[in-house]
């Protein structure tokens, strides 16, 4: 078991506080724990998260190393 007297306070009911609001309760060494993000207001768990398109930036990378022809250029070009 245990020893005595080396171990913090368990705190079994400690409350999450996010933007002055008690969000959750969990066990913790603290009686209250005071967070900015939480599941309940991030944008990966709310669905609202911003998808970067970066097939551009790939694309660019291609053409400056050669690794990709520009259609563009190959358009312009008649025999």
């Amino acid at each position: 078991m245990a020893k005595p007297d080396i171990h913090p306070e368990w705190y079994p009911e400690a409350k999450v506080y996010c933007n002055g609001q008690v969000v959750l309760t969990v066990g913790s060494t603290k009686p209250e724990l005071h967070v900015d993000v939480w599941s309940g207001n991030h944008p990966f768990y709310t669905g609202t998260q911003k998808i970067i398109d970066t097939e551009g930036r790939v694309d660019r990378f291609l053409r400056k190393y050669g690794m990709k022809k520009d259609q563009s250029a190959g358009e312009g070009k008649k025999k």
